[in-house]
């Protein structure tokens, strides 16, 4: 049997791993990367996200339309979309290997090697999915921070600020990579004190002087 600190530590490592996939997915796709806010219009809130910028009004009505080409967008929109998608594939991919190998699930009882490798390679596509999602909120928050304290554009001119899904995506990501740690490291070996059956011999028999096989004297014995 597992020691409890395994299926602690499985428990724990799937709840994060499921927060951290859905909050992913919701990062990928809310428009809430960064906040614009025009001074010349506080009525008026902007914001931008992979897909699509919106505006909001004071009325609370909300606007939004989608990026032109994928190819006419900044690096960090394009390769930001490839890295988020692949992300959430890879999330999920970990939680449902990961989940046949827990310890309790009847998948594959019968196979414990099979469910470690299960649970390891669960764990592993989600830390890789924690890095995809990782890589692209910090390298457009360091944009936008570049941007931000940029001496070359003038003061009058709006700049981007962070928005809630760049948070929500640091989340995301230490979720993810937090739960394939744990879900690798708790795939260990089980070894159980069950001892090895006996094994059956049968009596050596004994040669004659003319080469002949005989009987053991016990076993003749015991056949008169």
């Amino acid at each position: 049997m597992a020691g409890s600190w395994q299926v602690k530590a499985q428990a724990g490592g799937m709840l994060m791993a499921l927060l951290g996939w859905v909050s992913s997915c919701v990062t990928t796709f809310v428009p809430l990367w960064k906040n614009l806010n025009l001074e010349l219009n506080e009525l008026e809130v902007w914001t931008m996200g992979l897909w699509q910028v919106c505006i909001a009004r004071e009325e609370g009505v909300v606007e939004c339309q989608a990026h032109g080409s994928f190819l006419a967008l900044p690096p960090e929109l394009r390769i930001s979309r490839l890295l988020m998608c692949l992300s959430n594939g890879l999330g999920l991919l970990g939680c449902l290997l990961a989940a046949l190998g827990l310890e309790g699930w009847r998948p594959c009882q019968d196979k414990p090697g099979l469910k470690r490798r299960l649970l390891r390679a669960g764990g592993a596509a989600l830390g890789t999915a924690g890095m995809a999602t990782l890589a692209p909120v910090s390298w457009v928050a360091y944009n936008t921070v570049l941007d931000f304290w940029d001496d070359t554009v003038p003061d009058i001119v709006p700049r981007w600020e962070f928005g809630e899904a760049t948070f929500l995506g640091w989340f995301a990501g230490a979720f993810l990579a937090t739960s394939g740690m744990l879900l690798a490291c708790s795939a260990r070996a089980t070894r159980t004190a069950t001892p090895p059956a006996p094994t059956c011999r049968q009596p050596p028999a004994v040669r004659g002087p003319a080469g002949d096989h005989h009987p053991h004297p016990k076993t003749a014995d015991l056949v008169i």
